[in-house]
């Protein structure tokens, strides 16, 4: 077990946004680096006819041409705690792991692959590990046209108002949840495994306090919401506007931003800068 190959992905096609990347990448080698992993940049595209989060897929291929027993994939504006510990530690390598899952009806019109698995898990694809027995996780779309895809993806309510969000958006998230089904998939998320280790959130359900990211946002919105993380105080609420720290009426911090909004904190800060 302590020779096992691991390889760490990422996407950053056309030199996606520099100031968030400045920030994740440094943590996302340091972390390669603490858990004995190859860290490896998809920067050339494959797919050309696909939308660019389709090129994430291009991880089964790699990971077939490296030969790495574990291979972990996260998006590029995903920020990776130091103390973020190995998850190949706690996986058994017939089974796959996202960060969490979705509800796969919320997100997804089902065909027969959805409804034979019946366990209707929608894929995070922001964060996936797999070994070499579970390729099949990225495994590309044969079956079915580009079109007929995304009119399989039904983007939710919040995705809609945040006007950070389309089908097109998803269509990575859409074939890994479908995949998962096809193939029988056993799957796990971070959130339940820390969950078992003891990290809860106050609600008592599992939860990975050792990584942030936020999809639904625009990137000035996601450095700002960065920076306040990893700069704030370990543990303490972190905010990326300013103004009087105050209390809801269920005693949960929130902020006064000085034009009278009033917001809640962006996560917990993990005092790094």
């Amino acid at each position: 077990m302590a020779n096992l190959k691991k390889t760490i992905y990422t996407l950053c096609i056309n030199n996606y946004c520099p100031e968030i990347t400045s920030l994740t990448f440094p943590l996302m080698e340091a972390y390669a680096k603490k858990i004995g992993a190859d860290f490896f940049v998809i920067s050339k595209r494959r797919f050309t006819a696909m939308p660019v989060t389709y090129e994430k897929l291009q991880v089964g291929d790699l990971a077939r041409e490296t030969g790495a027993d574990w291979n972990l994939f996260f998006d590029a504006d995903t920020l990776i705690s130091p103390e973020m510990f190995d998850p190949t530690d706690h996986l058994s390598k017939d089974t796959v792991c996202h960060n969490g899952k979705d509800f796969a009806g919320i997100r997804w019109a089902y065909d027969n692959y959805f409804r034979r698995d019946g366990r209707h898990i929608g894929s995070c694809n922001w964060c996936a590990i797999a070994s070499d027995w579970c390729l099949d996780l990225w495994h590309p779309l044969e079956d079915l046209s580009l079109e007929t895809a995304l009119e399989n993806i039904h983007i939710t309510i919040a995705e809609r108002h945040s006007g950070c969000c389309q089908p097109e958006h998803l269509i990575d998230d859409y074939v890994l949840s479908r995949n998962i089904a096809r193939y029988g998939l056993k799957a796990t998320t971070l959130s339940e495994i820390c969950g078992k280790l003891g990290f809860r959130r106050p609600d008592g359900t599992g939860g990975n306090p050792f990584m942030w990211h936020q999809y639904d946002i625009s990137n000035e919105q996601k450095v700002r919401q960065m920076k306040a993380v990893l700069s704030t105080p370990n543990g303490q609420p972190a905010f990326a506007d300013e103004g009087e720290l105050i209390h809801d009426g269920f005693g949960n911090p929130v902020m006064r931003t000085k034009d009278g909004r009033i917001v809640g904190a962006c996560g917990l800060g993990w005092g790094l800068r």
